[in-house]
């Protein structure tokens, strides 16, 4: 019994992934066809178009599981202890120091195989 809840909820769920895509259709063919129309009136029309396309894609089971990826992302993020303004600049700099020395030695490579390659070939 179970398995058909699941195969309908899934049915109901390609049904509401239809409507979305025609709202995303509607909205890009509605943005070109007012192209004559303020720019302002055309992005709020696609705000409200996109606003709609979410909530109804946020009813299906894919959705609920993206927004709470989200949500859980947001309390992650809280969790994080981020460097302080001198670590930062510390390892930028070491980062920096880092790139140069290693486009010097790809720098002084590339000349001793262009001179090595020059030559055989003359």
């Amino acid at each position: 019994m179970s398995e058909k809840i699941d195969g309908e909820g899934n049915n109901l769920d390609w049904i509401k992934w239809a409507i979305v895509a025609v709202i995303v259709a509607a909205g890009v063919y509605a943005n070109s066809y007012f192209s004559a129309e303020s720019l302002l009136i055309r992005t709020v029309g696609l705000l409200a178009a996109a606003g709609v396309a979410g909530w109804i894609a946020a009813q299906t089971d894919k959705g609920r599981n993206f927004v709470n990826l989200c949500l859980e992302a947001r309390v992650e993020i809280r969790k994080v202890v981020w460097p302080t303004r001198q670590e930062t600049t510390q390892t930028t700099i070491v980062v920096l120091i880092v790139i140069m020395i290693v486009a010097i030695i790809l720098f002084g490579l590339d000349g001793l195989l262009n001179w090595i390659i020059s030559g055989f070939i003359t």
